[in-house]
C-alpha cells in the first residue's frame, strides 16, 4: 500500500534548496563567496534569515524564488521533529504518509508522484547538506541540530543535483565553529509513554579545526490500540541517529567539511484503518469457501485495529560526505561535495486491517549511492556571475516484495493449506513475489548566470545537460503456495527454469533550463519573474508480479514553469508580505495502471495535466514581544488527457493537492525581564478536501480539517537554561493523511494522522 501494491492490480478490475535556484539564482550580481565556506543561518537584527543563492549568503528576502526557509528557533516554537511536521508550516508542501512519518511522500504545488516502490526517485527531490537522497532507503533521520530547512518550490538542476519537477527540500545541518566549546542538551517525556533527547557538542581541536557532534533519540508507544490478544499497538516510535562534522581550515582560502552520519528506526509499524465494503474484509471469499466468514470491523474504533499481521518498519541508514571549498582567487571559488550512502529498508503491513489474512505484505530495499558534485563560481564586481559545474550519480537498488493473498483459506476444500489450494484460481491461497537489482547512472553539466543590467535590473539565466542510464538486473516474478512451494515462474515466464531472470536498460539525454529577470523597487521591494523546464528520468516497474508485459518502462516527466512573484517588507522590515503566483504544464506524469483482464499492472504516463495557484506568507512584529504569522497557498489542479485501468480520468484533481492551506499562528513574550523570558506560541493549520488518488475516490477522500497546535517556554535570561510544555493536534481531531482502494479484497484501507499528543521538555545550553 506504500506503493500501489500488486493486490491493486488484481483487484482494481544546498545546499540546495539553499541556493534557491531553478527558477531563478540569486539575487545579486556580486556577493559573498565565503558562503561556500560557511553556510550556516544566521538570524539578521530585522529576524530575516540568511540562505545561500548561487552560493553566496544572502537574506532570504533577497531570493526572486518562491522559497520558504524555517531557522533553528523556528523548529523548536513548532515541535517540528519528523520530516512529515513540516507539511503544516510550509505553503503548498503536502505528504502522503504510507512510508511512516519519517519517511513521507512529498508532494509540492500539486507534483506528487503515484507508485511509491523502494526504487523510485520522487519528483520533490529531498537534500542532506547538499547530498541528494533519491530512493526511500537512503532517506535519513534528520530533523537534529539543524541551522535551517529550506523548501524551494518549482523545477530544479541549473545549479546542482538531480533535475526535478516538483521542487527541492533541504536539511541544513548545524556546522562546527572554531575556537568555541558549546554544547546543548534536551530531555523529553509525553504522552504514550514518550521518551526523548537530543544534543550536540562543538569541541576546539586547534585554531584552524573544530568537531561537532550531534544525536537524537525518541521512544513510544503506539497509539493505535490493537485489540487483539497479544498484539502490540500500531504507529510506536523507536529511532536514534547520531552526525558527526569536522571542519578544517587548512589554509587561507580552504576548507574541508567532513561529515559522516548513521540512523536506525525500528517501531512497531503503523497500522492501517480498513473500512469494510458490502461483503466485508474478504468480499465473500471465506463464505465461498467455507473457509470462515469475512470480517466487518464490528465495535473497533477509529484509532483501533485487530490486525493480526504485526511487524517492525526498519530502516537503517549510514553515510559520508566532504565539502572542499578553494578560493582560487579573489573572484573564483571551487566547491566539491563528495558523498557515500547506503541503507536498507523493511516495510511489513497488514493493509486489510484485520485478523484475517486477505492480504499482508513485506517490502525489502537496500541501496547504495556514490556522487560527485563539483563547481566553480565566480564573484565579480561588474558584468555576468556564473557559477557551472559537473554532477555524477551512480544509485544502486536490491527490492525485494513478497505478497501474501489469502493464505488462510482452504480454496479446495481438502483440509489443508498447502500449494493445492493456490492452483484453483492463481490467486487466493497464493504467495507471490519479485525481486530485482537496479543501477542508475546520471551525469549532468550545468550552468547559471546573473547579470545585473542597472540599479533596479537583474536578467537571469542557466542550462542543463543530462544523461541518464538504467538498468533492471536479476528480474524475477514467482508465485508460492501458502506452504512456500514454488508453482511458476511468472516473469519472464520460463516454463523449464524456475530461477530464469531477465532485465531491461534504458538511456536518455535532456537538455532543461531557465530564464528570469527581477526588478528591486529599492532596498526592500522586489518583483520577479521566470520561465523553468524540469524534468524527471524514465523508471522502471518494479511492480511486476503476474504477465511479462507488466515489466516496462515509463517515459520521462516534463514540466513547464512560469512564474511571476514579489518579495517585500515595510514598517522599518517589521512587516514582511511574500507572494508568488505559477501556471505549470506538466507533461507524462508516471502512474500504475492496472489492466482488468489481465490483471496485470504498468507504469504508464498521464499525457497532459495543469496546474495553477499561489503562495502568499505574511509575517509582523508589530510591538516588541509579539510575532505574527500568516502563510497560505492555493491550488488548482486538472487532468487534461489521461486513461488509467481503461478508465479516462481527464477532468480530475491531482492528487494530494487541496484547493487551500493556510498556517497562523503567534509568538508571545508574555514576561520578559532581567531574569528571563516566557514566550506562548501557537498556531492554527487547515487544509481543505484532497484527494489521495487519481480516479478521486471519494470514500478516500479527506475532507476539511484543521490542526492546532501550541507551546508555552520559560528561558533564563543568558539562554543557558529553558522548560517548555507542548501540545500537538490538541483538539485531537481524526484526519487521513492517504488511502488505498481495496475494493476487490472487500475493503478500502485509510492512513490516519496522530491523534493529541503532549509533552514537556528541559534544555541545558553551555
Amino acid at each position: 500500500m506504500r506503493h500501489a501494491y500488486p493486490l491493486l492490480a488484481s483487484t482494481c478490475a544546498a545546499l540546495i534548496a539553499t541556493t534557491a535556484n531553478a527558477q531563478s539564482t540569486g539575487s545579486a550580481a556580486a556577493g559573498d563567496t565565503s558562503a561556500q565556506a560557511d553556510v550556516s543561518t544566521q538570524a539578521l537584527p530585522d529576524g530575516d534569515i540568511v540562505v545561500t543563492a548561487l552560493r553566496r549568503n544572502e537574506r532570504l528576502q533577497d531570493v526572486p524564488v518562491s522559497i520558504s526557509a524555517l531557522g533553528a528557533a523556528d523548529l523548536a516554537s513548532k515541535r517540528i521533529t519528523t520530516a512529515n511536521d513540516l507539511v503544516g508550516s510550509i505553503p503548498n508542501l503536502r505528504s502522503q504518509n504510507i512510508t511512516g512519518s519519517n519517511s513521507p511522500i512529498f508532494a509540492l504545488r500539486g507534483v506528487s508522484q503515484a507508485d511509491y516502490s523502494v526504487n523510485q526517485q520522487g519528483p520533490v527531490a529531498t537534500y542532506f547538506d547538499e547530498v541528494y537522497k533519491g530512493s526511500q532507503p537512503l532517506v535519513a533521520l534528520a530533523t537534529y541540530d539543524l541551522e535551517r530547512v529550506e523548501v524551494l518550490r518549482g523545477p530544479q538542476g541549473t545549479l546542482y543535483g538531480k533535475n526535478t519537477t516538483g521542487g527541492a527540500i533541504n536539511f541544513i545541518s548545524a556546522k562546527p565553529r572554531l575556537g568555541e566549546f558549546s554544547g546543548d542538551l534536551t530531555v523529553g517525556v509525553g504522552n504514550y509513554d514518550r521518551y526523548e533527547a537530543s544534543g550536540a557538542l562543538n569541541v576546539p581541536l586547534a585554531s584552524n579545526a573544530a568537531f561537532r557532534g550531534a544525536f537524537t533519540f525518541a521512544r513510544a508507544d503506539g497509539w493505535q490500540t490493537n485489540l487483539l490478544p497479544g498484539k502490540p499497538a500500531g504507529n510506536a516510535v523507536r529511532q536514534y541517529a547520531f552526525r558527526g562534522s569536522l571542519l578544517v581550515e587548512a589554509t587561507d582560502g580552504l576548507t574541508f567539511l567532513l561529515r559522516g552520519q548513521t540512523s536506525l528506526q525500528n517501531p512497531i509499524n503503523y497500522g492501517v484503518q480498513s473500512t469494510p465494503l458490502a461483503n466485508g474484509i474478504g468480499n465473500g471469499a471465506y463464505e465461498a469457501t467455507g473457509s470462515g466468514t469475512s470480517y466487518f470491523r464490528e465495535g473497533v474504533g477509529p484509532r483501533e485495529t485487530e490486525s493480526g499481521f504485526v511487524g517492525r518498519f526498519r530502516r537503517r541508514t549510514a553515510g559520508v560526505g566532504l565539502t572542499t571549498n578553494w578560493e582560487a582567487s579573489d573572484t573564483l571559488t571551487v566547491t566539491s561535495v563528495t558523498s557515500y550512502d547506503y541503507g536498507k529498508i523493511v516495510m511489513p503491513e497488514d493493509p486489510d486491517g484485520s485478523p484475517l489474512q486477505v492480504l499482508d505484505d513485506v517490502v525489502t530495499g537496500k541501496a547504495k549511492q556514490f556522487a560527485q558534485d563539483l563547481r566553480l563560481s565566480s564573484d565579480f564586481a561588474s558584468g555576468p556571475n556564473f557559477i557551472i559545474g559537473g554532477y555524477y550519480n551512480t544509485e544502486t537498488v536490491y527490492g525485494d516484495s513478497v505478497y501474501r493473498y489469502f493464505t488462510d483459506v482452504d480454496t479446495n476444500g481438502d483440509g489443508s493449506l498447502d500449494f493445492a489450494d493456490c492452483l484453483v484460481d492463481f490467486f487466493t491461497s497464493c504467495i507471490y513475489k519479485n525481486s530485482f537489482k537496479q543501477a542508475r547512472r546520471t551525469i549532468a553539466v550545468y550552468g547559471d548566470a546573473n547579470w545585473e543590467l542597472d540599479d533596479h535590473f537583474v536578467l537571469r539565466g542557466g542550462l542543463r545537460y543530462t544523461k541518464d542510464r538504467g538498468r533492471l538486473t536479476d528480474f524475477k516474478a514467482q508465485v508460492f503456495g501458502s506452504d512456500l512451494v514454488p508453482i511458476a515462474n511468472t516473469i519472464p515466464g520460463d516454463p523449464v527454469n524456475f530461477d530464469a531472470t531477465t532485465g531491461l536498460r534504458f538511456t536518455q539525454s535532456a537538455v532543461t533550463g531557465k530564464v528570469g529577470i527581477d526588478y528591486k523597487i529599492d532596498s526592500m521591494k522586489m518583483i520577479y519573474a521566470s520561465f523553468s523546464r524540469g524534468f524527471r528520468g524514465k523508471s522502471f516497474n518494479s511492480q511486476a508480479y503476474f504477465i511479462p508485459s507488466e515489466l516496462g518502462i515509463a517515459d520521462a516527466e516534463t514540466l513547464n514553469s512560469y512564474e511571476i512573484g514579489f518579495k517585500t517588507q515595510f514598517m522599518d522590515r517589521r512587516l514582511t508580505i511574500n507572494g508568488a503566483a505559477f501556471y505549470y504544464d506538466y507533461r507524462n506524469q508516471q502512474a500504475l495502471s492496472i489492466d482488468p483482464i489481465t490483471l496485470g499492472q504498468q507504469l504508464v504516463n498521464i499525457p497532459k495535466s495543469r496546474i495553477y495557484g499561489g503562495e502568499l506568507e505574511i509575517s509582523a512584529r508589530p510591538v516588541d514581544g509579539l510575532r505574527l504569522f500568516v502563510t497560505g497557498g492555493y491550488l488548482n489542479s486538472r487532468i487534461k488527457r489521461g486513461v488509467l485501468s481503461g478508465v479516462d480520468i481527464s477532468g480530475n484533481q491531482l492528487p494530494t493537492a487541496p484547493h487551500l492551506n493556510v498556517n497562523a499562528g503567534a509568538d508571545v513574550d508574555v514576561i520578559s525581564n532581567d531574569s528571563g523570558k516566557l514566550t506562548a506560541s501557537a498556531d492554527v493549520t487547515y487544509t481543505s478536501k484532497q484527494y489521495f488518488e487519481l480516479f478521486n475516490n471519494e470514500d478516500l477522500a479527506q475532507g476539511k480539517y484543521a490542526l492546532a497546535n501550541a507551546r508555552l517556554t520559560y528561558a533564563t535570561a543568558e539562554g543557558r537554561f529553558a522548560v517548555s510544555i507542548w501540545g500537538k493536534n490538541i483538539f485531537d481531531r481524526l484526519y487521513r493523511t492517504a488511502g488505498v482502494d481495496g475494493t476487490g479484497l472487500g475493503f478500502l484501507a485509510h492512513y490516519i494522522g496522530e491523534p493529541r499528543t503532549y509533552g514537556a521538555s528541559a534544555t541545558i545550553k553551555f
